[in-house]
């Protein structure tokens, strides 16, 4: 059984990819084969995947979640919305030097005013005056990752989002996606390859690391997905036809697996909190599209899981070696799912 030290490695920090790339197809792809480590372009995807194989991307859209404002009392805070309840309320996280009392107002943006409500957890509900979608759209800010050192700019707007992005309600953008454009996406459809989607909206604890040595002891982040009649009967399709299942993102792989959990896949609407580490056995998904993960990261631990421990330290020592980029503007790698025991 893995510790959390077991999942830390010294990055230098130059590999943190802090601008994506001018075009998003143009990333590094490492292949990690059964043959070993292949430097590629991601472009090569076309070639690695077969007619019938089904790409399942996840169509959560990013939500302008970060917001400035001022208490009552004239104190400074920074509101970034977790989840959207329903369309005039949210769970958020609030920085602020004391907390805001329940029943107290904050003025976001210098334009609105939001009534603080009941804690949940670490997240404080928040009352919104009208539609929490078009107040989102119109006055926040897209709320780039804590390791991104500048603010998002327009250019970020469109390039933190996917071409595909569908559904609002994600904090963070579902990164292996990011590195499909159209053209990429038109070749991939022409070759045969079947395209479904599933809906995941990505939490701001995506990038907590796990503080307990003993990983037994994480309490995972909790994030709500949805799987259409559709996309199972899709995957159930392919499986039958032994074509590969390949999710784009350990998103998409967390509503597959979370889905799948009576050993067949189920469509439907949940919150999942599945922390997958090694010894997890994979019911759904037979390849994996990810982009690198933070040192004891979960998603560190599930791609360990999925491809395996020794061979997961390989490809990061080997992407380390090889000047990748890393996190969400970085490169990408392509895994098989392999069953360790």
């Amino acid at each position: 059984m893995h510790s959390l030290s077991d999942y830390d490695f010294v990055l230098p920090p130059e590999l943190i990819a802090q601008t994506p790339l001018a075009e998003r197809s143009a990333s590094r792809l490492l292949h990690v084969a059964q043959g070993g480590l292949i430097d590629r372009q991601f472009t090569d995807i076309v070639d690695l995947l077969a007619p019938g194989d089904l790409l399942v991307f996840n169509d959560t859209r990013v939500l302008k979640a970060r917001f400035f404002g001022v208490k009552q009392t004239g104190g400074k805070v920074e509101v970034l919305v977790e989840r959207v309840v329903d369309n005039r309320t949210v769970h958020a996280q609030v920085r602020a030097s004391k907390s805001p009392p329940a029943g107290s107002t904050i003025k976001l943006a210098d334009a609105f005013e939001v009534v603080v409500g009941e804690r949940v957890g670490e997240f404080y509900t928040l009352l919104f005056p009208a539609d929490v979608f078009e107040l989102i759209d119109h006055y926040g800010r897209l709320p780039l990752p804590p390791y991104i050192e500048h603010a998002a700019d327009a250019f970020d707007e469109t390039r933190y989002q996917t071409v595909y992005a569908k559904q609002p309600g994600a904090v963070a953008a579902p990164t292996a996606g990011l590195h499909f454009d159209q053209a990429l996406l038109e070749r991939l459809r022409q070759k045969g390859v079947g395209f479904a989607y599933v809906t995941l909206h990505v939490g701001a604890g995506t990038f907590q690391p796990v503080r307990t040595e003993n990983l037994a002891e994480h309490k995972m982040h909790s994030e709500w997905y949805t799987i259409s009649a559709a996309t199972v009967d899709a995957v159930r399709a392919t499986k039958a036809a032994g074509g590969n299942v390949v999710a784009v993102g350990t998103t998409s792989l967390r509503a597959l697996e979370s889905a799948s959990q009576s050993g067949t896949l189920q469509a439907g609407s949940a919150d999942t909190a599945l922390f997958i580490t090694p010894g997890y056995r994979f019911h759904t998904v037979d390849r994996l599209i990810t982009n690198f993960h933070l040192p004891k990261s979960t998603l560190l631990m599930l791609v360990s899981a999925f491809a395996g421990y020794d061979c997961i330290k390989a490809a990061y020592a080997h992407a380390i070696a090889q000047r990748y980029r890393f996190f969400s503007y970085g490169d990408a790698m392509l895994l098989t799912y392999t069953l360790t025991e």
